[in-house]
């Protein structure tokens, strides 16, 4: 029976946290504490205080300058559990919190998006359509998946060094290597790769 009403607890700070998410998302900014009233559906100001204190201790709202504000928590996922080709493992007494910039990004401050155009590296899963995070670098190993400048043409390649030798491949047999006539510089490599299926 305690069980039961733990649960409901969490299921409704879960639901409050949406719908001040879904305002979020259409305002761009947090609702206000009379706001607060309308999308909860509630009339004391004082279970919105409650509500909020919560929210903040767990993390997802902050204060700064008397004003609320999200923190990095606020639009993370539900890391829920584990799956293996079969029913996830449940994690409900526990549930973790993971935001995609902390898992994909390693250094936000040297790190940017480029849309993939083509089909040169389908072998390694990389689309065309596909979203990469690339890390600025100027040194990258055999092997790293690079954005390069290959006599002054820009690409998105695996790097590959043959002793003093270095060059491009694809991850598509129908393209050859790709030797640089003059110049091959490194400007990045790839992190990540993020695809949305609808």
């Amino acid at each position: 029976m305690k069980m039961g009403v733990r649960n409901d607890k969490k299921t409704t700070m879960q639901d409050r946290l949406g719908k001040i998410k879904t305002f979020y998302k259409k305002h761009k900014r947090l609702p206000s504490y009379s706001e607060m009233l309308q999308i909860f559906g509630l009339s004391s100001k004082n279970s919105v205080f409650k509500i909020v204190s919560k929210l903040i201790e767990a993390g997802f709202l902050k204060k700064e300058e008397d004003k609320l504000a999200p923190t990095s928590k606020f639009f993370a996922l539900p890391l829920i559990g584990l799956v293996k080709a079969g029913f996830p493992i449940l994690a409900e007494e526990n549930r973790d919190y993971l935001t995609l910039d902390d898992y994909l990004i390693g250094d936000p401050q040297s790190s940017f998006l480029l849309k993939v155009s083509g089909d040169s590296l389908i072998g390694l899963g990389i689309f065309d359509g596909d979203i990469v995070i690339i890390e600025k670098k100027r040194l990258a190993t055999s092997g790293d998946i690079v954005l390069a400048q290959i006599d002054r043409e820009w690409t998105l390649k695996i790097l590959k060094k043959d002793g003093m030798r270095t060059h491009l491949e694809s991850a598509n047999p129908k393209y050859p290597p790709f030797y640089p006539r003059n110049e091959l510089e490194i400007f990045g490599v790839v992190k990540a790769v993020v695809r949305k299926f609808n």
